[in-house]
């Protein structure tokens, strides 16, 4: 697709997006609100995201491609983008959602547990999103069109509800970078933004003791309450938004 082709407006036809985590949680969500826009699907996460897959074919007419992929190895980050340029699915726009958490209290804990804890969360929040802009932001540079969408977190804004510094580090660095990586790609039609999601009802807040009574929305986030904005800014109706760390928060905290 070039410029001249790009679509118009809140829809993902005629696009090829490539959403990374796919397999559940916000990922999940994605998928399925860049299918209901028509997007061309390639679903990536650790272990093949086929379930997510099938479910959505049954639910519209469409294919969808998945693949596996350790986003914290680069190696097979562009493994990933080599394979996708030869079936003819370079993406067009990538959703990365994929994140990892840990609760383990950072002075209460065994130091070699805690530090593998820092190890694993840094590795696949920040080194995971670096691979990913290296191998596929060039790409959509060279096609003069683009878009990347990477998650950060409330955390990233004010520490969070309840994370720990190791994690509110890594999202922080994700604010940092999106805000980099959009300087530099602007100005050839790749436009790269953020969410900064509120707690919202995955895998990482189950089990939490979470208090929503005091949020202004008065509850958690569903994964649809990110996935849509996420949707909306791998599409072209967001041409006008570079660098932007969209706060999804349920009004926590405003920025």
């Amino acid at each position: 697709m070039s410029a001249r082709e790009k679509p118009t407006g809140f829809s993902l036809e005629g696009l090829k997006v490539l959403v990374i985590g796919a397999q559940q949680g916000i990922g999940r969500s994605v998928a399925e609100t860049c299918a209901a826009q028509g997007a061309t699907l390639v679903l990536v996460d650790m272990e093949e995201p086929s379930g997510p897959a099938r479910v959505i074919e049954s639910r519209r007419e469409t294919s969808i491609i998945t693949k596996a992929c350790d986003i914290t190895d680069r190696a097979r980050v562009e493994a990933l983008a080599t394979e996708l340029d030869a079936e003819g699915l370079t993406p067009n726009a990538v959703a990365l959602t994929a994140g990892v958490t840990r609760y383990n209290d950072w002075i209460d804990t065994d130091p070699e547990a805690w530090e593998a804890d820092v190890d694993a969360i840094f590795d696949v929040n920040m080194r995971g999103p670096i691979n990913i802009a290296r191998a596929f932001l060039p790409r959509m540079q060279a096609a003069g069109w683009g878009r990347l969408v990477l998650v950060g977190s409330i955390a990233g804004r004010m520490g969070g509800v309840t994370s720990q510094p190791h994690y509110v580090a890594s999202k922080g660095g994700v604010h940092a970078m999106t805000r980099l990586l959009a300087s530099k790609y602007a100005g050839s039609g790749v436009l790269v933004n953020a969410v900064a999601p509120g707690p919202t009802r995955t895998q990482m807040t189950e089990g939490r003791d979470i208090n929503d009574k005091g949020f202004p929305l008065g509850r958690l986030l569903e994964p649809d309450d990110i996935a849509w904005p996420i949707t909306f800014l791998m599409s072209p109706a967001s041409s006008g938004m570079v660098g932007v760390v969209l706060d999804v928060n349920g009004g926590i905290v405003f920025s």
